[in-house]
């Protein structure tokens, strides 16, 4: 028999308000937004980070809060819609909105968070890239918070393993599984967070653009290696030569990220000569 580490009883629901309940997934994007939008107001106050770069204000932030908090909800709820589970919502369109049920897309969240910061850094009158560089910066934290919550769901739970550390999910059949959720949690999150910070004492805010560009590479990295122990979505499956969509939608956001750095050394050069 294969050695597994209990599932911790956790309770989804963190507390009830009557008969309300407010659940763990819900209070992850919460705090994720909050505690990033405080570091964000303290990376805006640091005018070394920036230099001369034009940047918003401590007090719009209020309003980045909410243009990005559309954004993610909208664009990771329409991307799982149509890139995981297409024909189940076809038939059960109304379950569309109950975004409490779980199932959010972070490429798709990606995506809504970035039209929300070109409406944003347009209202206000200030270049998209240094908008955008102060929400990559903090987004580790909450993706780090989100794949805690999964965890504590349960949900997008790892492959089977014999790795000493398996657990055996709820739901998730009688075979010891990776922790995969703890892995992206520590990757996309912690690490990321620490490789962000770095770069921006380093100067990269200087450089509009550049954390962006990190973020989206690093990112990308760290989610193509967590899909190897992380049991692809049923409906979905493995797509092609064991792909899953995870591998599939990272592969773009990649090139990005190193067509951003391309351009922005580019950019560079062209300021040298």
């Amino acid at each position: 028999m294969l050695l597994s580490i209990p599932f911790p009883e956790l309770d989804p629901v963190a507390v009830w308000i009557g008969p309300l309940p407010i659940r763990w997934y819900a209070l992850a994007y919460i705090a994720g937004l909050i505690i990033g939008w405080i570091y964000a107001g303290r990376l805006l106050q640091r005018d070394a980070l920036w230099g001369a770069v034009r940047r918003p204000t401590v007090a719009s932030l209020d309003d980045l809060l909410v243009y990005c908090a559309l954004g993610v909800v909208l664009g990771g709820r329409i991307a799982y819609v149509i890139f995981y589970n297409p024909m189940f919502f076809l038939v059960h369109p109304e379950e569309i909105p109950m975004v409490w049920n779980g199932g959010m897309s972070f490429h798709g969240g990606l995506a809504g968070a970035a039209a929300g910061v070109w409406l944003f850094a347009r209202k206000i009158g200030v270049p998209v890239m240094p908008v955008a560089d102060l929400c990559c910066a903090v987004a580790p934290i909450g993706l780090m918070l989100g794949r805690i919550a999964n965890f504590i769901k349960p949900e997008l739970w790892g492959r089977p393993t014999d790795v000493p550390w398996a657990i055996v999910f709820p739901g998730g059949g009688p075979l010891p599984r990776h922790p995969s959720q703890l892995y992206e949690a520590g990757l996309e999150g912690i690490v990321l967070f620490v490789i962000l910070f770095a770069a921006g004492r380093m100067g990269a805010f200087q450089r509009p653009g550049a954390i962006s560009a990190i973020f989206a590479i690093g990112y990308s990295a760290a989610r193509v290696f967590c899909e190897f122990f992380r049991e692809p979505d049923p409906q979905l499956g493995f797509l092609f030569g064991g792909a899953t969509m995870g591998m599939l939608l990272s592969a773009p956001l990649a090139l990005i990220g190193v067509a951003l750095l391309i351009s922005i050394r580019h950019s560079a050069n062209d300021h040298t000569v």
